[in-house]
């Protein structure tokens, strides 16, 4: 059996909590599989609604050897980090926080706030940038395109003849596409990449096959396309990149070898001046579980 004519493979969420007054459907990690391409975390929060100071609350925890990369689609968050930068995340926007070597922060909606639609994803980073330094970049403008009844935007990587500023590291690509009246249409593939296409709102038809919010789609690398019939009002959300060939363990909030973490760990715990402290939540610091190894 060809890639090409390969089965589809559904991916479902399970709910985890992230702080404050929201859960998320999380679709990756999880036992089926671990990453599509770089990317090795997925979890889309809401569409969730709360009364005012109800909403997101993110205490202050670690990351390293990976990239956290937020796209905000209603509401608006507040982004905190120990290299002292301070970034409201409007819709339409993207966060991205380079943790390299070791970073701090916090998200948090905003007081007045009472929505919040996002997806929150990691990249992890190739071995030689994992010990890179910490970084943040916000990208109020992306490239945007209308096509075939599909509203696209660029997140990250090149499609369809664009690119998106976003600073990867890696091969990838990431687009939102709404679809407000309802369509169908094939969306292109770069054959070289696995893709995962997630259903944030509305229902899709994937190569035939019915997929609701919240479930993603599969592909194996070597497709060139998919064929897809969506429902009026449904945003869906592609990533991919070329299958991953190192080893990788992903742990809390931590990406690299079991060594590199279990120092990370260690340094967290210690409050090294690895990870520096975020404004306002010096005491306020999410500890992380025992290590599992």
């Amino acid at each position: 059996m060809t890639t090409e004519t390969s089965p589809i493979e559904r991916i479902a969420s399970r709910t985890a909590h992230v702080g404050g007054g929201i859960s998320v459907d999380r679709v990756l990690p999880v036992r089926q599989r671990r990453r599509i391409g770089p990317w090795c975390f997925l979890d889309h929060a809401g569409p969730a609604r709360f009364a005012p100071g109800q909403g997101l609350l993110v205490e202050a925890h670690p990351h390293i050897g990976l990239q956290t990369f937020t796209w905000l689609i209603e509401g608006e968050a507040l982004h905190r980090d120990s290299l002292g930068n301070e970034q409201v995340l409007r819709p339409g926007q993207v966060n991205l926080m380079t943790a390299g070597i070791g970073i701090s922060h916090t998200e948090e909606s905003l007081p007045d706030q009472q929505v919040l639609h996002a997806a929150q994803l990691w990249i992890a980073l190739p071995p030689d940038k994992r010990n890179m330094p910490p970084a943040f970049d916000h990208y109020p403008d992306l490239p945007r395109w209308t096509e075939s009844g599909v509203e696209s935007t660029l997140l990250a990587g090149t499609y369809a003849e664009r690119s998106a500023p976003t600073r990867v590291h890696s091969a990838l690509v990431c687009v939102d596409m709404y679809c407000e009246a309802g369509a169908s249409f094939r969306l292109a593939l770069d054959r070289r990449f696995e893709h995962g296409l997630m259903v944030l709102e509305g229902a899709a038809t994937v190569n035939g096959e019915a997929f609701g919010v919240n479930e993603l789609a599969y592909a194996s690398a070597g497709r060139a396309e998919l064929s897809l019939a969506v429902a009026a009002g449904t945003r869906l959300l592609l990533i991919g990149g070329e299958p991953p060939t190192d080893e990788l363990t992903i742990w809390w909030n931590f990406v690299g070898s079991k060594e590199a973490i279990a120092q990370a760990q260690r340094d967290w715990e210690a409050r090294s001046p690895r990870f520096g402290s975020v404004k306002g939540y010096e005491e306020r610091r999410i500890a992380p579980p025992p290590l599992p190894w």
